[in-house]
C-alpha cells in the first residue's frame, strides 16, 4: 500500500533542475540527428553547450540510437537519488536520538535538546521532522522501526490529530469558589505553587489522579482507591502535605464531584481550590496537555489499580526530567527547583 510504504508522509513533489534538458529539447535533439545533424549544430539552435548535448547523446545510446522518450524516462530514473539524511552520515548523531527516543522523548524535545547541548557543532543538529522521517519512513534504514513504540501516540503512521469531547453531567459542588475569582499570580504562571488536577480514567473503574504545577509543569500522580470524594481527597492530601509550604497555594479542578470535600481539603491542606467553568477543560490547559502525555504510558482500557505508587511516582520523574518546549526545552523539574529557588 502506497501510504503505508511512505509512513503516511506524503512525499516531495518532483522537480526538475532548471538547467534539465527539456522533453521539447530532447526531442529537437533526436529530429536533428535523424537528419544528420551534427551535436554542434543542434546545441547552436538550442543555445545549449555543445558539451551538454554530447553528454546526453552519449549516455542515452550514441547519435544513431538516440531516442527522446527513452531519454527523457531515463533522465527521471537518474534524477531517483534522495540525499542521505543526517542521521544516516552522523552515528554519533544516530546513537543519542535513538537512544532518547528509547528513554520516551519526543521528536520536537530531541531536536530542542540538541541545539542546546551542542549549539556549535552543526552535526549534531537535527529537525524534528527528519527524525518522524527517518521512523516512519523504514525504507530509508536509519532508525529501528521498534522505537516507534516510545512516540506517545505509538501510531504506525504519521495523521493529523482530531479530538471532540462531550459533555458530561455534573454534579452540584456547595460552595465551589469559581476560576474566575483566582489571582492574578495564579494566571500568568510567575509564581510556583499554583496547581491544575483532574482524574485519568482505566478499565474497572480505576482512576489516578494528576496534578500538574502552572509554572514548571511539574507532574505528581497520585494512586487513589476510588472516585469517590473521600479517596480522592484523602490521597491527594497526603501527597500534597509532602510538598514545602511554598508550593502549596491553590489547586484547579473541574467539575467532578470527586472534590466535592473542597473545603475539608482546603483547611486540612491551607490549598486553595478553584473551579472550572462547566464543560471548559481548555481552562485547565496544562493538566489536559499532559494526561494526553501520561497515556503513554497508561494507554486507554489500561487498569490502573494494578500501578503502585512507587511505580507512578517513577512515570511521573520520568516526564519531569524530559524537556518541554514551552520551557525553551528546560525540564519541570529543573524550572520548578529554580523558582522555588528565586521566591524562596
Amino acid at each position: 500500500m502506497f501510504v503505508a510504504a511512505t509512513g503516511g508522509i506524503s512525499p516531495p513533489a518532483r522537480k526538475r533542475r532548471g538547467s534539465e534538458l527539456t522533453f521539447q529539447e530532447r526531442e529537437e535533439i533526436s529530429r536533428g540527428l535523424s537528419k544528420g545533424e551534427s551535436q554542434r549544430s543542434v546545441a547552436a539552435r538550442l543555445r545549449r553547450a555543445v558539451s551538454t548535448v554530447s553528454r546526453e547523446v552519449a549516455r542515452n545510446g550514441g547519435s544513431s540510437q538516440y531516442r527522446a522518450a527513452e531519454a527523457e524516462t531515463a533522465a527521471w530514473l537518474r534524477a531517483r537519488r534522495p540525499k542521505v539524511c543526517r542521521l544516516a552520515e552522523e552515528p554519533r548523531l544516530r546513537g543519542r536520538v535513538a537512544f532518547k527516543l528509547s528513554q520516551n522523548w519526543s521528536p520536537e524535545q530531541i531536536a530542542g535538546w540538541l541545539k542546546q547541548q551542542y549549539p556549535n557543532d552543526d552535526r549534531m543538529r537535527i529537525s524534528h521532522e527528519t527524525i518522524y522521517r527517518s521512523l516512519f519512513i523504514q525504507a530509508r534504514g536509519v532508525l529501528k522501526k521498534e522505537l516507534q513504540a516510545h512516540l506517545r501516540t505509538r501510531r504506525k503512521m504519521r495523521r493529523s490529530k482530531t479530538a471532540s469531547t462531550e459533555g458530561q453531567r455534573r454534579g452540584q459542588i456547595v460552595d465551589a469558589v469559581s476560576i474566575s475569582q483566582r489571582p492574578p499570580e495564579v494566571e500568568d504562571r510567575a509564581v510556583p505553587g499554583h496547581w491544575e488536577g483532574d482524574l485519568i480514567s482505566g478499565s474497572r473503574n480505576s482512576h489516578i489522579a494528576t496534578l500538574v504545577e502552572r509554572h514548571s509543569r511539574f507532574t505528581m500522580l497520585v494512586k487513589v482507591a476510588g472516585k469517590d470524594t473521600n479517596s480522592v481527597t484523602a490521597a491527594l492530601k497526603k501527597q500534597i502535605m509532602k510538598l514545602p509550604r511554598e508550593l502549596r497555594q491553590s489547586v484547579t479542578w473541574d467539575r467532578g464531584m470527586e472534590m466535592a470535600q473542597h473545603k475539608a481539603f482546603s483547611v486540612a491542606t491551607d490549598v486553595r481550590v478553584f473551579f472550572c467553568d462547566p464543560q471548559s477543560p481548555w481552562q485547565r490547559g496544562t493538566n489536559e496537555n499532559t494526561n494526553g502525555l501520561l497515556r503513554q504510558y497508561f494507554p486507554k482500557g489500561t487498569e490502573l489499580s494494578a500501578y503502585s505508587q512507587a511505580h507512578l511516582n517513577k512515570v511521573a520523574r520520568q516526564l519531569n526530567e524530559r524537556p518541554r518546549k514551552t520551557l525553551d526545552f528546560r525540564t519541570p523539574a529543573d524550572t520548578l527547583y529554580a523558582g522555588v529557588a528565586v521566591t524562596g
